[in-house]
């Protein structure tokens, strides 16, 4: 079953191939669908300060480990620094605080949400924040020295941010968290992850329900006889990455993790030629 399989990480950490995303859920549907997600047989939980759910995914958790009887150890939960910190003290402060709402012995992962503060993120004209990263990354260390923290990696960061952390700081990313769908497959940020170690993971990896209305894709889930948003999760899978499939219905939690079967190499090849538009 795919839920069971994992990746190892550069440090030794197995990490499970695919995660509930949990971005724009409330708590309560943040919650519900932890516990859904558990009960489906899903052991990575993905969420974010700025999603303002980490509370839910953390009551979800208990509930979740409650009723299976499964072990906090077995479960893999991330979280990420919000994009607008950028200060060691700052950061140090937000892990805490993530460490306290989540209510977990320990975060399994922490991620640099974003390297530019977020007004910034689509401004290619705003300068780097080369310094700044160093200093929320510092912070994170600490963190993982003290055993807080098991794990630490980006997201949404370009090949040249990566090296600043690589050549600056003592503990190497083991994640790089991005945008990955069939149509968006930057593939040189891939090779450079796979390259350096780093496993990449893909959030949005049915393009916010947008590849539903594309004929193709369409018709290729079809001939697999599963849903678009199964193929999309599947893609991914196979071109080695993590996928974070996003829900709060109970159905399509468990449709997204039912993904025992493959595309062929020729169909991988279609989907892989597909442009954005």
């Amino acid at each position: 079953m795919i839920l069971d399989e994992t990746y190892k990480l550069s440090n030794g950490v197995r990490i499970p191939k695919v995660a509930l995303g949990t971005w724009q859920a409330t708590d309560k549907e943040a919650c519900d669908a932890v516990v859904a997600a558990i009960d489906a047989g899903y052991k990575h939980i993905d969420t974010a300060v700025v999603y303002g759910n980490e509370a839910g995914v953390g009551k979800g958790l208990k509930i979740a480990l409650e009723k299976t009887g499964i072990h906090r150890e077995s479960i893999f939960v991330t979280t990420k620094v919000p994009a607008e910190i950028k200060t060691y003290k700052d950061t140090e402060s937000c892990i805490q605080e993530s460490y306290e709402i989540l209510d977990c012995k320990h975060i399994d992962m922490m991620l640099i949400h974003w390297p530019k503060p977020w007004e910034l993120m689509k401004d290619p004209t705003a300068p780097s924040y080369n310094a700044e990263n160093l200093e929320v990354w510092r912070a994170m260390e600490a963190a993982y020295d003290a055993g807080k923290i098991r794990c630490l990696g980006v997201s949404n960061f370009s090949i040249d941010d990566i090296k600043n952390i690589q050549d600056n700081c003592k503990v190497q990313p083991v994640v790089n968290q991005i945008r990955v769908h069939i149509g968006h497959v930057p593939m040189e940020l891939i090779e450079f992850c796979r390259t350096n170690g780093i496993r990449v993971e893909a959030y949005s990896p049915n393009a916010t329900g947008r590849l539903a209305n594309v004929p193709g894709i369409c018709a290729m889930a079809q001939k697999y006889g599963v849903s678009v948003p199964q193929l999309a999760n599947r893609f991914c899978l196979q071109l080695n990455l993590i996928t974070l499939p996003k829900s709060i219905h109970t159905e399509r939690i468990r449709e997204n993790g039912n993904l025992d079967f493959e595309i062929s190499a020729d169909d991988m090849t279609e989907l892989l030629n597909m442009s954005e538009n």
